[in-house]
């Protein structure tokens, strides 16, 4: 038991300090590429703090786990929404821009009614998961060179930033930093939970789900501490996006996913309703504010102890 809980405090430490320094990188990279930080939120540290969804999923779709692929994407997907702009909305509250609610939240929006749809279908076959991949490489290509297109001239007077190969390096360390703590934290969590003997569908909506989300629980506050709230807003939208697309994509593109309505439909349900909740609260004022941000949270709190009874 007490290794567990070294496992917990050691990937503790490492999501905080890899969050940290993270944003620091992206920031630099923002500026040096002439991109806006929601862009930078929803391209590198979005896809960069998936990075553990996509080897759990590709590596559940191989083994035949079906329940840990879907469950973990679904799961993660929740928690993003639910616990991590929840936690970090009562923090700090979110503004949202004119862009990201035209644009950024009704993709976003898109992917998940996609999901949900081919997920009560029952199968994700290669040709779903080529379409959806080539759905996120098309949004973020199109974001990039819009964003390059419409980007102010730099003001000579400001501060120079870092070097772009040290932003660089310090991005990818970063990530390396987060999927390590997440996956030692999970190994600690898993230890003590597994002992009690839980069903595949319940450790893939709860443990692995709520785990391999950890990376961008830590970016999105880090961000939001720095006033960063574009990014931060960004790198939820980017990481769900990106485990729908991506992550599902890939996943079913090495091995069609089977069985993806069995159990899943009330979590695919949760899921729609939380993004087109997240979507209203965004549009009222143009910003998550930390009533909303009790409402999510109090919705996970919820989700998790149904999913654990039922």
């Amino acid at each position: 038991m007490l290794l567990y809980i070294a496992y917990i405090i050691i990937g503790f430490v490492l999501l905080v300090k890899g969050g940290d320094f993270l944003v620091d990188g992206a920031v630099a990279i923002a500026k040096r590429a002439k991109l806006s930080n929601m862009v930078i939120g929803l391209t590198v540290i979005g896809f960069g703090t998936s990075a553990p969804e996509l080897l759990v999923s590709a590596q559940a779709a191989l083994a035949g786990s079906s329940g840990i692929a879907i469950g973990n994407v679904v799961g993660s997907n929740i928690a993003n929404i639910a616990l991590i702009l929840g936690v970090t909305a009562i923090i700090f509250p979110i503004p949202a821009t004119k862009s990201t609610l035209n644009r950024d939240t009704p993709f976003m929006l898109l992917a998940c009614f996609m999901l949900a749809a081919v997920g009560w279908y029952g199968t994700i076959n290669r040709f779903v998961g080529a379409c959806f991949f080539l759905l996120l490489v098309g949004f973020v290509g199109w974001q990039i060179i819009n964003c390059r297109k419409n980007a102010p001239k730099e003001d000579e007077d400001t501060e120079k930033p870092m070097a772009l190969w040290k932003a660089l390096l310090l991005v990818v360390v970063s990530i390396a930093a987060l999927v390590a703590g997440a996956n030692i934290l999970i190994k600690g969590a898993s230890g003590i939970a597994l002992s009690l003997g839980t069903s595949e569908r319940i450790v893939g909506l709860t443990i692995v789900a709520a785990g391999t989300s950890l990376p961008e629980l830590f970016a999105t506050v880090m961000a939001a501490r720095k006033h960063q709230t574009d990014m931060a807003l960004g790198n939820i939208l980017g990481s769900i996006t990106f485990n729908i697309f991506c992550v599902i994509g890939i996943s079913s593109m090495v091995c069609p996913i089977h069985d993806a309505n069995v159990g899943f439909l009330f979590d695919y349900g949760v899921m729609t309703v939380l993004s087109v909740s997240l979507l209203i609260f965004l549009y009222t004022r143009h910003l998550l504010e930390r009533w909303e941000g009790i409402i999510l949270l109090l919705i996970y709190v919820a989700y998790v102890a149904r999913t654990i009874i039922m």
